[in-house]
């Protein structure tokens, strides 16, 4: 049997949407404010180059734009290259010595400043000083500006963009969360939120109570039709008594069993329904069953339990364990009721002395009608409807119940939420 793949929360795609759209807008400023071209370093003034390679103090230009050292003769890097005419404007400001100059941009009609990569040196007679332009570094402060705004703005529209997702995903779960706690008689409580969500809860409403009257209606009608049948059956049996002894006895097992079959069958339709439901202590409820049982012959055991309080209807608990005792009795020949509580619920477990369930069979065995003894023998197989029941009383109870086998044969374990 296949199994659905999980459907991620509505909230997933969402976000990840958005987060896709704010990531693709920065990459695309990104990649503009990386192709074009940067803002420039400030262009060093003649008269600042010319006091570094003095060794003067810098007035106009920072520590950070110039790189000073002595000792050998100037090398030009990359991109640089001489130009007579600017070495020999900066020979005559400088004064005497040897002036060698390279240089990455062109001179601009005269200007008093140096712009781009430069490299200078001078020899004062005894030694050669260098000075050069700072190189050009990747992440300067606009560039790290630029990225920190993108950075704040990306996390801003993000937490934004959840909390906005949340606050569109909150309604969908509460309708969720109250469309499976709807049980017949309870219809989901509304909910608050869009107006799409609210006409979604609206609906749900609408469509459950079509369905818990058409359920009414159900047993409206099994009802009628169980009381239209006793009286035929009446009639029949008062005209069997003149049969013979043998004729007789087995017509009127055949009565019972009908009647008792047309019991059954009102039981099940019953049971859908369930309100009132009280605070009941479920140990006690076992406690009296098995004691009642165990009374009458029923070869039934427990073993203390703790006190556990459950929600729901102390008769249909009562008749839903009942009817598991009755199927482990008739099946596995003997019946034992334990429990077990944990911080949410409470599991109780029915084991018997039997062969166990049917692997085949499953989930179809909770089917109304359908029954682990192949039989129509009524002594064994009863009407198929016992599991039909216990679902149904579970399902009521905001329970589940599930089939398997424990140490000695079957094992049926009820789970139902604590209070």
């Amino acid at each position: 049997m296949s199994h659905p793949r999980p459907v991620p929360s509505i909230a997933v795609p969402i976000f990840l949407l958005v987060i896709a759209a704010i990531t693709v807008a920065t990459a695309v400023t990104f990649a503009i404010t990386f192709a074009g071209p940067p803002p420039r370093p400030a262009p060093v003034a003649l008269h600042d180059a010319v006091a570094a390679l003095r060794g003067m103090p810098l007035p106009g230009a920072g520590e950070a734009d110039l790189i000073v050292s002595t000792g050998s003769a100037p090398i030009p890097r990359d991109g640089e290259g001489p130009d007579p005419d600017r070495d020999a404007r900066l020979q005559r400001m400088i004064g005497g010595g040897e002036l060698r100059g390279y240089y990455a941009e062109p001179e601009r009609g005269g200007s008093e400043a140096l712009r781009g990569g430069f490299t200078l040196g001078w020899h004062d007679g005894k030694r050669w000083r260098v000075v050069r332009s700072a190189p050009d570094r990747l992440f300067r402060h606009w560039l790290s500006v630029t990225l920190g705004g993108m950075a704040a703005a990306m996390l801003g529209m993000a937490m934004i963009a959840w909390w906005i997702i949340r606050a569109i995903a909150r309604p969908l779960r509460d309708l969720a969360q109250g469309a499976r706690a709807a049980r017949p008689g309870i219809a989901p409580p509304p909910v608050d939120g869009p107006r799409e969500v609210r006409l979604l809860s609206a609906e749900l409403t609408a469509m459950h109570e079509r369905l818990a009257g058409h359920a009414d209606n159900r047993t409206a009608m099994l009802a009628a039709i169980a009381h239209d049948l006793g009286t035929p059956l009446s009639r029949i049996a008062y005209w069997i008594e003149q049969l013979p002894e043998t004729a007789r006895l087995r017509a009127v097992a055949d009565i019972e069993e009908m009647r008792a079959m047309l019991g059954d069958v009102l039981r099940f339709a019953r049971d859908e329904r369930h309100a009132g439901y009280v605070t009941v202590d479920l140990g006690s409820v076992l406690d009296a069953l098995v004691d009642d049982l165990a009374g009458a012959g029923v070869p039934v055991t427990t073993d203390d339990g703790p006190r556990v309080l459950v929600r729901g209807d102390p008769a249909g608990l009562r008749r839903l364990f009942a009817n598991l005792v009755e199927n482990a009795v008739r099946y596995g020949h003997a019946g034992h009721v334990d429990w077990q509580v944990d911080e949410h619920a409470v599991t109780v477990r029915i084991d018997d002395h039997g062969p166990g369930f049917d692997p085949a069979l499953g989930d179809r065995l909770f089917e109304p009608f359908v029954r682990g003894d192949p039989s129509r023998n009524r002594a064994t197989g009863g009407t198929g409807l016992g599991l039909a029941i216990v679902r149904s009383l579970t399902e009521a109870h905001g329970g589940r119940v599930i089939l398997g086998h424990g140490e000695r044969g079957g094992r049926v374990e009820v789970v139902l939420p604590r209070v």
